[in-house]
């Protein structure tokens, strides 16, 4: 009898302090399979891939989702791609593709689909891998999310709030203007970030402050250019930094 394969989602945290990447590593009857086929980047973030909307969660509708990217991004290096669909009482993987290696070589896995959706379950609800300022992001973009209308009111769009292991101690708010609509119609566009200090207060309460903080005026009097390009922040009135 054939047994089938059982998926772990193993979330890695590079210690506080270095520069690395968060990742969700999808491990295989023990086995992390991008392991032996990717040395190019990290896996994916976890924020992307076990999000509330996550792209791990399976239907009828084959879905394409990117395990892996290279560090100098997908289309200089790479990435590792698999098509997720419900088949039945299984969960199947296959149809393995990187744009940067047409010798990507993997085979089809047919989880059981209890197990599968188990696995899911438990791995986008276990936040224990968390820093306090990586929570404080995560509670606060969902709050800036919620509150769209206001960061609308002043031409602003939420592009999302970062924290990077290797600056344990702060969080970057990132908006677009005057919308991501612009960066897609070819239109004049810029990036703009806001950077604040996250303390050992309860994370729930430091997202709200700050929620309320950004949206109480336009936060583009107080946040930095960090991207678009100087014609546009010349035509949208804003000044370019200097570098």
């Amino acid at each position: 009898m054939t047994t089938e394969p059982r998926l772990f989602l193993r979330v890695v945290v590079p210690p506080l302090g270095t520069h690395g990447s968060v990742e969700c590593r999808p491990v295989v009857d023990g086995r992390d399979i991008l392991a032996d086929v990717f040395e190019d980047g990290p896996a994916e973030d976890p924020r992307h891939l076990l999000g509330p909307e996550t792209p791990l969660h399976a239907t009828g509708v084959p879905r394409e989702v990117r395990l892996a990217e290279a560090e100098c991004t997908e289309g200089c290096c790479g990435a590792v791609h698999v098509t997720i669909r419900r088949e039945g009482r299984h969960v199947v993987w296959n149809g393995w593709r990187n744009p940067d290696d047409d010798e990507l070589c993997l085979p089809e896995f047919r989880f059981d689909a209890d197990q599968y959706d188990a696995e899911l379950r438990r791995a986008v609800a276990d936040l224990v891998w968390e820093w306090p300022a990586r929570t404080v992001a995560r509670l606060l973009e969902a709050r800036l999310q919620a509150h769209s209308d206001r960061l609308a009111a002043w031409k602003c769009e939420l592009s999302g709030v970062s924290a990077w292991p290797g600056e344990p101690e702060r969080i970057v708010v990132f908006l677009f203007h005057p919308g991501l609509a612009a960066v897609e119609d070819d239109r004049p566009w810029l990036q703009f970030r806001m950077t604040f200090p996250v303390t050992g207060d309860d994370p729930a309460e430091q997202a709200e402050r700050l929620r309320a903080r950004i949206t109480a005026e336009d936060p583009r009097r107080v946040a930095e250019v960090c991207g678009g390009s100087k014609a546009f922040a010349d035509r949208l009135g804003y000044p370019w930094p200097l570098s």
